[in-house]
């Protein structure tokens, strides 16, 4: 919400006749009846970034801002971005998707400590964890499989974490994400 008033809020001081909707089962009704020249995106996480609203608009036919339905599931989905980074040589940290049966001893020998437990399709702080020791492991699992039935375990990494926006074949400045916690 956040996100979407600082983006309405530039948008208004543009000069753009912009109008906010928080994303709901009639809001698709509401944008084709108003017939809006095209949508910016500012949902987080599982329904904003994952292809979800993209697929919405585009059954509708109205254009929108960022990564289409196939970009955005796929860089959702930490695993299988994980393995196009890969495809592609770039680094990524270690990691294996868990299971309820997971020997947990095996996933702290080929991780190391300490480890990342997370929902393989949320944003980058919903349900995640950072384990520290072997029994903290199978907790976190737990804790992470409440909001996705996919939990990945991965090498931590310790250093910022940054958004590198890309605009064709422009890249844009860099922005640096913190949270409180």
């Amino acid at each position: 919400l956040e996100s979407g008033n600082a983006v309405y809020q530039a948008l208004l001081k543009s000069g753009v006749d912009a109008h906010v909707f928080d994303f709901d089962v009639d809001t698709l009704n509401q944008l084709i009846q108003q017939e809006f020249d095209r949508v910016f995106i500012a949902l987080h996480g599982r329904g904003g970034e994952d292809g979800t609203i993209q697929g919405a608009l585009d059954s509708i036919g109205l254009p929108y801002t960022g990564s289409g339905v196939l970009g955005s599931a796929l860089a959702m989905d930490k695993i299988r971005s994980k393995a196009i980074w890969r495809h592609f040589g770039l680094p990524a940290p270690e990691a294996v998707e868990l299971e309820p049966q997971t020997n947990w001893s095996a996933v702290v020998e080929k991780l190391g400590l300490p480890i990342m437990v997370k929902p393989v399709n949320e944003g980058s702080s919903i349900g995640a964890s950072k384990v520290t020791q072997e029994n903290d492991l199978e907790p976190a699992f737990h804790q992470a499989r409440q909001f996705d039935q996919r939990v990945m375990a991965e090498s931590l990494v310790e250093g910022g974490e940054y958004t590198v926006p890309i605009l064709n074949d422009t890249v844009l400045p860099l922005i640096k994400l913190e949270t409180a916690r």
